[in-house]
């Protein structure tokens, strides 16, 4: 593993190939918390550890038992089942350790059930890192490089858009374009500045 593949999934997981500006998963929670900067960054940090231990876990599912048993058909559904079972662990995990975190993150926690962006990072993991069933040379490692990068790329998306939308709601938006509107304008806008890095070359 050299340096250029660790820029290239570094980059292209934040910029090139943002989940949500480039391809427009996690679009519910994203526009659902982008409204203060706050609350944002709350679900970000919550998206980054959920999708690299998600990736985590769906790796050695995928490596240890879907594939030696022949399964791999159930893919899809059962990493659906995996991260839907680790977010409910960790939000017990929270409420039990830490209520105050527990009270800021709210329903920022369990709304990571429904964000496909992290079941998207799981299967493109397997999909890049893995060739006929098997795994790729440090693919393990890869796997949560990109997790957690990809992760980063939610949070940097959510946070300019919060800072965006905290704005807006200083000027004076006309009424048919007040809330959701202006805000899948604005999530446009931002996608099609996004694209100007799919130039970057390595």
């Amino acid at each position: 593993m050299d340096a250029g593949t660790i820029l290239s999934i570094i980059i292209g997981m934040v910029f090139i190939n943002n989940f949500v500006l480039s391809k427009f998963l996690g679009l519910c929670p994203f526009l659902g918390v982008s409204r203060q900067i706050k609350p944002a960054v709350s679900m970000g940090l919550a998206v980054i550890f959920v999708m690299t231990l998600s990736a985590l876990l769906t790796w050695l599912v995928y490596r240890f038992v879907l594939v030696p048993l022949n399964l791999i058909y159930l893919r899809t559904i059962v990493f659906i089942l995996v991260i839907a079972s680790f977010v409910q662990f960790v939000e017990m995990v929270v409420l039990k350790k830490s209520p105050a975190l527990y009270r800021a993150l709210g329903i920022y926690l369990p709304l990571i059930t429904t964000n496909c962006a992290v079941l998207g990072v799981t299967v493109l993991n397997i999909n890049e890192f893995f060739v006929n069933g098997k795994p790729i040379s440090a693919s393990f490692t890869l796997s949560l490089m990109q997790s957690f990068f990809a992760g980063v790329g939610f949070t940097l998306a959510l946070l300019l858009m919060s800072g965006i939308r905290e704005r807006l709601d200083l000027v004076d938006v006309p009424r048919h374009f007040s809330g959701i509107p202006i805000a899948f304008i604005v999530a446009s806008l931002m996608s099609l500045a996004f694209m100007g890095f799919n130039g970057f070359r390595f």
